[in-house]
């Protein structure tokens, strides 16, 4: 028992993570690959993931739990600024726009699909849910502008804990056949899930604001409050939990009293273990032999009429007054993937169904991972080129975010600009802002660290940071506070100046990010280059192949930092990444020759 226990849990470790970085590296969506891995791992697979026999009855309290954490890592990122005039918009797809959906996928399911009307009804309710689960991973991996996303990702984690009471409630008045009960029980998930919400955040504010918890604790002390606050909701009203934990996350989100951004980072990390974990495991205790007997022309209609009716007009209706406009509306109509809570809330009400008689209860897990594993798949497949289509996310975020604007910096901008790379330029000091704008640069006036930055910035088209500033400190917290936005590969900053005598020693590698051109690149040494003449040029290179034929020509003092290939693939040279020049390419180096 103890040897399938850790076989299985090892098994889930290593498939979890291996679908994700298979998604990332294949650019498919990463949860289709935690579906199949996990079938594969299942007791109707090879066996390495017997759920049964690992978890028995805890799976199920396991798996709220889980989702618990993800609502309130999921709340932690709904700022309400991002939103800006579309609030009203969100606020009607999480009550009109749910209220659509499950009418029209109970009339499907009970029609198309030939469920009873009360399995029919309750398959509707859980079929509102969408979740952060796989719109966020999904959004992610798309990248899309304007408002569409943002609607997307609060209306993802908002709707879970609404469509998950709405789900208990039907699933309660169908059971106990007590109807009039249902609207008691809204409102009492209402009161509870709101005060145990906001009570928990007040008091981890408070603790924070004056001290009394040590910053080694504070996620864990976060951690803990979020899970007394569902546990105490849920005590007081079954599945108001999920609505204390999402409460809470908003709360500390938008207030401005603490700093909550550490918080924040480990619970993104957080969540991507628990995604990975919970569909491994969720798809290994699905039967195979029930989702043969369903995959047919039937349920191909069913899901068809949940893509191409139910969403889109649920969607069209909701926004009606215009204020989301006509590409986002489409890509907004064409994005609802359901994830782990519909799987999680199905599991649940099938076992319970099946004990009090149903008919037909037994498909009802079978028909929700289908409905999710096409979703998803439908989505994550159609999601980009959509966007792509629709002018509402860029094919090759090449850009640079470059932080610095004096003179060497604002001549690598232009010389990155005549290559035909977008570029924006961030810095604090105004004059220097002012000059940069002068030359036809994107500018920025402010600290790339700040929250404000985070609200106005748009970077739909940036893929890289170049952090070029005096400081190595400000370069290396630069370069983290974007780590998550584009990846560490992508991150790069001058290298360390030498330390004089008396002071501290340079930061360690792992506070740094990768160095821009060879490790004696310092900021002094640009500088040096730049006063003596030298200045970034950008020339398309028909030469041989080989730095080697670039030096003979340029001469050795010309350095060469960045090459953009003719597809406008960008690679930037590092002491861990040697450039290869191709003919064809575009070369963007310092150099004595006259240039920008």
């Amino acid at each position: 028992m103890n040897d399938t226990f850790v076989i299985g849990i090892v098994s889930v470790a290593v498939l979890g993570g291996s679908a994700q970085w298979l998604g990332w590296r294949l650019k498919l969506p990463s949860i289709l690959l935690l579906l199949i891995f996990g079938m594969l791992a299942g007791p109707d697979g090879v066996g390495l993931i017997p759920t049964e026999a690992m978890f028995g009855d805890l799976l199920l309290p396991l798996v709220a739990i889980a989702v618990a954490i993800l609502l309130f890592e999921g709340g932690l990122t709904l700022h309400l600024p991002e939103l800006g005039d579309q609030l009203r918009v969100v606020g009607r797809l999480v009550t009109l726009g749910a209220a659509i959906t499950w009418g029209l996928s109970a009339l499907a399911a009970h029609y198309v699909l030939g469920l009873s009307w009360p399995l029919a009804i309750l398959i509707g309710s859980i079929l509102t849910v969408t979740g952060p689960t796989v719109v966020i991973p999904l959004l992610r991996q798309i990248r899309p502008t304007g408002p569409g996303g943002a609607v997307l990702k609060w209306e993802g984690i908002l709707i879970d804990p609404i469509g998950a009471v709405l789900a208990v409630l039907v699933f309660e008045a169908l059971v106990d056949g007590a109807f009039a009960s249902a609207f008691v029980g809204i409102g009492k998930t209402i009161v509870f899930g709101s005060l145990f919400g906001l009570l928990p955040a007040f008091l981890l504010v408070l603790c924070l604001q004056r001290y009394w918890i040590p910053d080694h604790l504070h996620s864990a002390s976060a951690l803990a409050l979020a899970l007394l606050g569902y546990a105490l909701a849920n005590g007081f009203q079954h599945e108001s939990g999920l609505l204390a934990v999402t409460v809470m996350g908003v709360a500390l989100a938008n207030q401005d009293r603490v700093d909550i951004t550490h918080i924040t980072e480990f619970k993104e990390n957080l969540q991507i273990l628990i995604i990975s974990a919970l569909f491994v495991v969720l798809a290994a205790g699905v039967e195979w032999s029930a989702l043969a007997a369903l995959i047919n022309l039937r349920f191909a209609l069913f899901l068809a009429i949940l893509v191409l009716l139910v969403r889109p007009l649920a969607v069209s209706l909701c926004t009606l007054d215009g204020r989301l406009k006509g590409p986002d509306r489409l890509f907004v109509s064409a994005m609802a993937p359901r994830g782990v809570v519909a799987a999680a809330v199905t599991a649940v009400f099938a076992l319970r169904l099946e004990e009090e008689g149903f008919a037909g209860a037994e498909q009802l897990v079978p028909i929700m991972f289908l409905v999710i594993a096409g979703s998803v798949a439908i989505y994550g497949l159609i999601g980009r080129p959509l966007a792509l289509r629709l002018g509402l996310a860029e094919r090759n975020p090449n850009g640079f975010l470059i932080i610095g604007a004096h003179p060497f910096a604002r001549g690598l901008a232009q010389a990155l600009q005549e290559a035909g790379l977008p570029i924006l330029v961030v810095d604090t000091n105004p004059g220097l802002v002012r000059l940069a704008s002068q030359r036809g640069l994107p500018v920025y006036h402010g600290s790339v660290l700040s929250d404000q930055a985070a609200q106005d910035l748009d970077l739909p088209v940036i893929g890289n940071l170049l952090a070029l500033t005096a400081n190595d400190e400000v370069n290396a917290l630069s370069a983290r506070h974007y780590v998550h936005l584009f990846g560490r590969q992508n991150l790069f900053q001058l290298a360390p100046g030498r330390v004089s005598q008396g002071e501290s020693s340079e930061l360690s590698p792992g506070l740094r990010a990768r160095v821009l051109g060879a490790a004696g690149l310092t900021y002094e040494e640009l500088q040096r280059r730049y006063a003596s003449g030298q200045r970034f040029i950008s020339k398309r290179w028909t030469g041989e192949v080989g730095v080697g034929a670039w030096a003979r020509e340029h001469g050795e003092e010309a350095v060469p930092l960045i090459v953009v290939r003719p597809n406008g693939a960008v690679i930037v040279g590092s002491p861990g990444q040697v450039l290869e020049i191709k003919s064809g390419d575009t070369v963007i180096a310092m150099s004595a020759e006259p240039g920008s």
